[in-house]
């Protein structure tokens, strides 16, 4: 018997294929797309504060701005899910609007219009009688039902194959075996695509695409996403930048060190290829090395001209140029300049990741503030002025007002202190140093609006527990508010006493203790030179001051648990003055002891905001805890009591006028330390005797 093939021209069956084969792409491509925001997506969210300042390169800053809005958004990836979901519903309308042909089976009793209980006698009665009316000779088509001749004789030559099937013992047989009077038929293959597609000398190429396409290019797609995935760290960076940012890391560093660690990067090559490194590579190192303001020290400058590579020579001098605000007086230079700018800081991140891993606090430090420097373009130490941040505030303007305050030289003039000021004497200095009142007044509107954390109180604990014991599980509470600089007291509300207190669910409240708390973001980053939207984040870790390390490491805060601003009416935002809560966890020494650290709060987006102060950390020792519990121990009933009859029915201790020690009692479960060999240095050598509880307060006063 031959074979045939069925095509589906009717389209009844290939949209199921097509529809299996795009979802296979589309369905993984848009869960990575929704699983979580991009950035971009996420910025247009939250509230921004307002400002109505516009930067001197406001048309090359936002080209930037929407080139890296691109980048984030992955048009690519959405574009293809766009195409894929298209083509899914085509294929769904295309099953909803075919009509289905379900293949009819073969039956001669429904052919002959009789029961299948019929005898044989009833059967040859039937046949008889459709013969006088069926048969060719004796019927003539009828146009009203669009009959032709050759459909009546198929019919009658259907009706005699029903007749056979059910006297005739051969046609029987072929009819109970293979279902066909006729006997066994050819077979059938149904193709789910239309013939057009695959007939003739389309199948071909037909052969050719599914071979390239789950041979090679499946292939290629694993080969390409395994190697894209080896590619880049956890920060999203190249594996070759890490390694050249881990070779430039030192143990003591300053801003200038790691804005050149951060010039190892290999990111930068995409910016700069073809012939970008070398194009106004010698007018950008004039503007750079010659410019008075420009925020390089000697041995930064050295560093720069003893480079050989034009990538990172060039982009060296673009950073330096970016955070000194140098005007470079080149379209495409400037160009250049603002689409460094996200790439230097996407690094500068990575780079503080390395120095965490190096614990140096110092190092720590300068890639946190070089953050804050790269957010707002302001350069590094020594001429780092907080007030550059403020709208229409130039180098200038600035010294002339700290030189009319009598800041001391090695301190810069910060916002708070500067709107602390009375405003009769702001105005005054604005009027020394050339600012307009309009533009002070703007300035102080933005001030207004800046998210300045205030710590109010920091004390640790131990979750459930009295005393701090060794190597026990312990958080470090941050109590604060953000009260923008220029907030009248008038307008800050009284604290009160639950404001400054962090109680633990109750125990056995598993509902409580895994409720997830209500997370409240804040507003952009007010940052006009940097060609990107960022969220604000804050870092708070644990310093040794002694050893110049970092001991525990730090925990960061993009969001609050409480909504820390609100809109304002006016376009822009308010503070609330709730006081929010940011804790970090860690392991408490194995040795009981005083351990003092260093504590920094440090905001990665803002100059001037950070904040330090000494903590204590008391660790008692582990029997103040078994003290607590004796304490805690409820003797036994009185035998004539219900409650002791009840006890001494179970089998239970009673109270007969004797005192009965209580039973032993399991000592609490500690956790066993790794090594004896604390990391921590203890403020003292004997054992510490105090009648404080857990929470140990270091400081309740965040003025």
């Amino acid at each position: 018997m031959s074979n045939s093939y069925n095509y589906d021209d009717q389209a009844q069956f290939y949209p199921f294929f097509i529809l299996t084969l795009t979802s296979i792409i589309t369905l993984p491509l848009t869960y990575t797309l929704l699983r979580k925001p991009s950035d971009a997506a996420a910025a247009s969210r939250v509230p921004r504060i307002d400002s109505s300042f516009v930067p001197q390169d406001a048309e090359i800053i936002d080209a930037q701005r929407a080139k890296q809005k691109r980048k984030e958004l992955r048009l690519k990836r959405m574009l293809i899910a766009a195409t894929g979901w298209l083509v899914i519903l085509y294929m769904v309308y295309l099953m909803v609007v075919t009509a289905r042909h379900a293949p009819k089976i073969w039956n001669p009793y429904e052919i002959l219009d009789i029961g299948m209980s019929a005898s044989e006698k009833q059967i040859n009665s039937r046949y008889r009688k459709l013969s006088v009316t069926m048969h060719p000779d004796k019927r003539q088509p009828d146009p009203a039902k669009n009959e032709s001749l050759e459909a009546i004789n198929d019919h009658w030559v259907e009706i005699v194959k029903a007749y056979k099937a059910l006297t005739d013992e051969e046609v029987r047989k072929n009819y109970i075996e293979f279902g066909n009077p006729d006997g066994k038929q050819s077979t059938s293959f149904g193709i789910a695509l239309p013939e057009w597609l695959v007939a003739n000398a389309s199948g071909p190429y037909v052969l050719l695409f599914y071979f390239l396409l789950l041979g090679p290019g499946l292939i290629l797609l694993v080969g390409k996403w395994w190697y894209g995935m080896q590619k880049f760290t956890r920060e999203k960076i190249l594996v070759t930048s890490a390694g050249n940012m881990f070779r430039e890391h030192k143990e003591r560093m300053d801003g200038g060190d790691v804005v050149n660690a951060i010039s190892s990067a290999a990111e930068y090559q995409e910016i700069l290829a073809g012939g970008k490194a070398n194009a106004g590579l010698g007018r950008l190192e004039g503007k750079v090395l010659g410019e008075e303001d420009v925020g390089m020290l000697a041995k930064d400058k050295t560093t720069l001209e003893e480079h050989d590579d034009a990538v990172r020579r060039k982009t060296l001098a673009l950073v330096w140029a970016y955070l000194s605000r140098v005007d470079l007086g080149d379209k495409t230079l400037e160009a250049e300049k603002y689409e460094v700018a996200p790439t230097a800081l996407r690094m500068t991140e990575a780079f503080t990741s390395i120095s965490i891993a190096h614990m140096t606090t110092p190092t720590v430090l300068a890639s946190f503030h070089l953050a804050q420097s790269l957010t707002q373009a302001i350069p590094t130490a020594p001429r780092r002025m907080p007030l550059l941040q403020l709208p229409y505030f130039t180098a200038a303007n600035i010294k002339t007002i700290e030189e009319t305050t009598s800041t001391p030289s090695k301190e810069h003039l910060s916002i708070q202190a500067f709107m602390s000021l009375p405003p009769e004497q702001r105005r005054a200095l604005a009027t020394a140093a050339a600012l307009t009142s309009p533009h002070l007044s703007t300035a102080e509107r933005l001030a207004r609006q800046l998210p300045l954390l205030r710590i109010e109180k920091t004390f640790f604990k131990v979750q459930g527990e009295r005393y701090i014991i060794p190597s026990s599980l312990v958080q470090f509470v941050v109590k604060a508010r953000v009260i923008p600089p220029g907030t009248p007291k008038a307008d800050i509300p009284a604290l009160k006493d639950s404001d400054l207190t962090d109680p633990d669910p109750a125990e056995g409240d598993l509902k409580a203790q895994k409720e997830e708390i209500e997370q409240h973001g804040l507003p952009l980053v007010h940052a006009p030179y940097l060609p990107r939207d960022k969220s604000p984040k804050w870092h708070v870790f644990l310093a040794d001051t002694r050893q110049n390390r970092v001991a525990v490491p730090p925990f960061t805060f993009s969001t609050f648990d409480k909504k820390a601003f609100e809109d304002d009416g006016k376009g822009g935002v308010k503070p609330t003055f709730e006081v929010v809560t940011l804790k970090m966890q860690f392991q408490a020494p194995p040795q009981q002891g005083e351990y003092r650290f260093q504590m920094h709060l440090i905001c990665d987006s803002y100059v001037g905001f950070d904040e330090q102060r000494e903590v204590v950390l008391n660790v008692e020792d582990a029997s103040r805890a078994e003290e607590v519990d004796d304490d805690d121990y409820i003797s036994e009933p009185d035998e004539d009591t219900i409650a002791g009859q009840m006890a001494a029915l179970k089998g239970q201790p009673t109270s007969d006028g004797t005192t009965q020690p209580p039973p032993p009692r399991r000592p609490r479960r500690q956790i066993k330390p790794v090594d004896e060999e604390s990391d921590y240095e203890s403020g003292t050598d004997e054992d510490v005797d105090s009648d404080s509880e857990t929470d140990t307060d270091t400081d309740s006063d965040g003025e």
